[in-house]
C-alpha cells in the first residue's frame, strides 16, 4: 500500500549487485532508440517494442480500441472512487464468503457476531481475514462444484479486535490473530445459478498460524531449523503472511509465505546482546517488539529465545485440499524468501519448473527445476517432486541488439557445486540463507517482484514489479530509467528454445505503468516523460502498482493493482485499485473491474469452463473509510467476488 509505510518498500539488500533498472538504462543508451516525439520519449519508445517472436507492435491500440483477434471482448470501464465494486457492462459481480463466514453449522464459530467479538476458537472455524491468492479445484471436472482454496495474508487488527480495543491484548487475542491467518479450504456448489458454501462438508478446513506443518526437502532436519520444541527440525506450527499462491497439475495448492519477519520480535530490547545476526537483518526481523506482540505470549516468536524459529518461515507450503487429514508440507527446496506467488511450467522432458518472486524492493526472481519428472495421473510419483531439484536466481543483462529483443539473462544455480557459494557448507545452509546466497551470486535486484504467470500457449513468463518509490533522483544516472518508480511495470521473458529448464532467456518490458493524465510522454525532461508510462497506457486505462497477475485458458492477461488509491497528485485520475485485462500480442489493456475504497484487488481463478471468475478484495477500509460489503455502519470485511457474464459466456470474451 503505497500510501502507508510498507516494509516491502524498505530494502534489506545491501549488496552492490547491478540493479535491473541499470540494465534497462544501459540497453536504452547503447541501442540508441529513435525518438518518437522529442527527447523525453526516448525511453518510452523501447518499452513499446515486443519480445522476439512475441508479436508485440510498436504502438498498442488505445484502451477503447479493438484487438485484431478480439481477444478482449468487453468494454473497458471508467475509474471509480465509490465504496462499491464496478465491473464491465454485461457482467455481474457477487460478494461471497467474507471474513468471519462460518464453515460449520454448530459449535464454535457457527455464527458471525457482526462486531468481531468471536474468540480464537470461533475464528479457527470461520473464514480468515484479508483474502489473497485463490484457486478453484474442480470436483470431478465440474464447473458447478469444487473446492475454493484461498490465502489469508494478514489481519486488520483495528477490525479483528473491534470489540477489544483494536489490538492484541491477551493470549486469546494472539491466538485469534494467528487463526485469522493462513488458508481456507471451502467446499462450494452452484445450484440454480447461485454459489454457496457446502456447510459442514468434510472438505471444509482452516489451516492457520497454529496448524502443524512438516518441513521437507534438503533443509529439513538441519540444525538451522531445530528449536527447543522441535529438536528434529521437521515439525513447525503454522503458516503466516500467506500472500499469492500457486497450484500443481497433480491437484495440490501452493501457499506462499511472504512478510513473515513482522511476526518475530524480542522482549529483551534493553539487552546489549539484542542484536540481529546477518540472516535476521537480511530478512528484516525487528530488533524490538512487534505490533502484534506475539513475542510476549509465545517464546517461539522471540528471536532471542528461539533464534531458529524464524528460519522455519518464508517457505512455499504444499497442501492437498482433497485430503482434510493431510499435513501441509513446507518445501524447503524452493528456497526461503518473501514468497509472493508460485507459477509452474512443465518442460518437454516432464521436469517441473516453479517461478517465484521475492517481494521486497531490490530483491530477486527465482526458479526451481525438479530432478524428477511429472507423470500425469501418478500421484505417488508426483507427490514429492518439489523436494528435489535445483534452485536458480535470475541475472538480467542488456544483451545485444537483435530484432525487438530488449535484453538477455541467465539463471545462476544456487548449489554447493557453484564455486561462488563455497562459503556455504551444505545445501540446507544455502536454502535457509537464500537471499544472502543470491547476493553472493550477483543476482539482479528488481523493483519488488510480485506475481509471476506463465502464458498457457507460448510459455512466456510475465512478472509484475509493483513499484520502488524510494529511489532518489540522484541515483538515476546509470542506475535506473525512472526516479521514484511510483507506478511499477511488467517484465516478460522467453526461455532459450522455449524450454522452461533453460539456463538463459531473453526479456523485454511489457508495460511501464504511468499516468498520462498528469504527465506527458513528450515532455522535454526524460524523467517526467517516463512518468506517463509506455504507449499502451492511456488516460482511459491508467493504473499504478501492478501486483496480482494471471492468464486465463485463452491467453488473456489479467492484471490486478495494489497501489495508491488517493486519486490525487501523481495518482490523479486512477481511482480505487482495479483489475485490468491485456492482450499479450497487441499489448492493448482495458479496465475490467474496480474495487471499493481502500482495498487491494488480488487473486484470480476460473472454473474449468472459464465462465466463472473468482477474485478477492483485501483490506477494504484499511484507512477507516469503508463499510464494504454490507454498507451502513458495518465493519468492512475482506471477501471473494464472483464474476459471471450475463449471457453465460466466457469471461473476457
Amino acid at each position: 500500500m503505497t500510501h502507508l509505510i510498507d516494509s516491502e518498500d524498505l530494502p534489506t539488500n545491501l549488496s552492490h549487485n547491478e540493479h535491473f533498472q541499470s540494465v534497462v538504462q544501459r540497453a536504452v543508451s547503447r541501442r540508441g532508440f529513435l525518438l518518437k516525439t522529442g527527447v523525453g520519449a526516448a525511453a518510452v519508445a523501447f518499452l513499446s517494442a515486443g519480445l522476439t517472436g512475441c508479436g508485440g507492435g510498436d504502438d498498442a491500440p488505445a484502451s477503447g480500441g479493438s484487438s485484431d483477434a478480439e481477444l478482449l471482448g468487453f468494454t473497458g470501464i471508467a475509474i471509480s472512487t465509490d465504496d462499491a465494486v464496478s465491473v464491465a457492462p454485461g457482467y455481474t459481480a457477487t460478494v461471497f464468503a467474507p471474513w468471519g463466514t462460518p464453515l460449520f453449522s454448530s459449535g464454535a464459530g457457527s455464527t458471525w457476531a457482526g462486531d468481531a467479538s468471536e474468540d480464537a476458537a470461533a475464528q479457527a472455524r470461520q473464514m480468515g481475514d484479508n483474502h489473497d491468492g485463490i484457486h478453484y479445484f474442480a470436483i470431478s471436472g465440474s464447473s458447478e462444484e469444487g473446492l475454493l482454496v484461498m490465502n489469508h495474508e494478514y489481519t486488520n487488527t483495528q477490525y479483528l479486535f473491534n470489540a477489544d480495543g483494536g489490538a492484541v491484548n491477551s493470549l486469546d487475542d494472539a491466538n485469534k490473530d494467528l487463526n485469522a491467518h493462513g488458508v481456507s479450504v471451502v467446499h462450494i456448489k452452484r445450484t440454480a445459478g447461485v454459489w454457496a458454501i457446502v456447510t459442514d462438508s468434510s472438505y471444509n478446513r482452516r489451516i492457520t498460524g497454529n496448524t502443524l506443518m512438516q518441513l521437507t526437502g534438503p533443509a529439513a532436519g538441519d540444525a538451522l531449523l531445530q528449536t527447543t520444541a522441535d529438536p528434529t527440525g521437521t515439525a513447525v506450527f503454522g503458516t503466516l503472511n500467506n500472500c499469492g499462491n500457486g497450484w500443481t497439475p497433480w491437484g495440490t495448492y501452493l501457499t506462499c509465505e511472504e512478510n513473515f519477519n513482522q511476526y518475530f520480535g524480542t522482549t529483551n530490547t534493553a539487552s546489549p546482546g539484542a542484536l540481529r545476526n546477518t540472516n535476521q537483518t537480511r530478512y528484516g526481523l525487528d530488533n524490538n517488539g512487534t505490533s502484534r506482540k506475539y513475542e510476549e505470549y509465545f517464546d517461539r516468536f522471540d528471536w532471542q529465545k528461539e533464534p531458529n524459529e524464524a528460519n522455519r518461515f518464508g517457505w512455499i507450503v504444499e497442501i492437498d485440499p482433497f485430503d482434510p487429514t493431510s499435513t501441509p508440507k513446507k518445501r524447503t527446496a524452493l528456497g526461503r524468501i518473501k514468497h509472493e506467488n508460485a507459477a509452474y511450467a512443465i518442460a518437454a522432458d516432464g521436469r517441473v519448473v516453479i517461478y517465484m518472486g521475492d517481494d521486497q524492493a531490490n530483491d530477486y526472481i527465482y526458479k526451481f527445476v525438479s530432478t524428477g519428472t511429472y507423470v500425469e495421473g501418478n500421484l505417488v510419483n508426483n507427490r514429492n517432486l518439489l523436494d528435489s531439484g535445483t534452485l536458480y536466481v535470475a541475472k538480467f543483462a542488456a544483451g545485444t541488439a537483435s530484432g525487438d529483443m530488449m535484453g538477455t539473462g541467465e539463471w545462476l544455480p544456487m548449489t554447493t557445486s557453484n564455486p561462488a557459494l563455497s562459503a556455504y557448507a551444505s545445501q540446507a545452509e544455502i536454502l535457509v540463507n537464500t537471499r544472502l546466497a543470491a547476493d553472493m551470486l550477483g543476482a539482479t535486484p528488481m523493483d519488488r517482484p510480485e506475481w509471476v504467470s506463465v502464458h498457457p500457449q507460448t510459455q512466456e513468463v510475465y512478472v509484475t514489479l509493483t513499484n520502488n518509490s524510494g529511489r532518489a533522483l540522484a541515483n538515476v544516472d546509470d542506475a535506473n530509467p525512472r526516479a521514484a518508480n511510483r507506478y511499477g511495470q511488467i517484465v516478460r521473458w522467453r526461455e532459450a528454445g522455449g524450454n522452461p529448464t533453460a539456463l538463459t532467456f531473453e526479456w523485454d518490458l511489457f508495460v511501464l505503468a504511468g499516468n498520462p493524465t498528469v504527465y506527458s510522454a513528450t515532455d522535454a525532461d526524460p524523467q517526467t516523460a517516463l512518468k506517463a508510462g509506455s504507449s499502451n497506457v492511456t488516460v482511459d486505462n491508467t493504473f499504478n502498482s501492478p501486483d496480482g497477475l494471471g492468464f486465463d485458458a485463452t491467453g488473456r492477461l489479467w492484471i490486478q493493482t495494489d497501489g495508491s488509491y488517493s486519486n490525487t497528485g501523481d495518482y490523479a485520475g486512477q481511482g480505487n485499485n482495479q483489475m485490468l485485462c491485456a492482450d499479450p500480442t497487441t499489448k492493448e489493456i482495458r479496465r475490467f473491474f474496480v474495487g471499493p475504497k481502500e482495498c487491494e484487488v488480488t487473486g484470480l481463478t476460473f472454473t474449468p469452463d472459464s465462465k466463472t471468475l473468482f477474485i478477492n478484495i483485501q483490506h477494504p477500509g484499511e484507512g477507516g473509510n469503508s463499510h464494504w460489503p454490507q454498507g451502513g455502519t458495518a465493519l468492512p470485511r475482506s471477501a471473494t467476488v464472483i464474476i459471471t457474464k450475463d449471457d453465460g459466456g466466457v469471461i473476457g470474451s
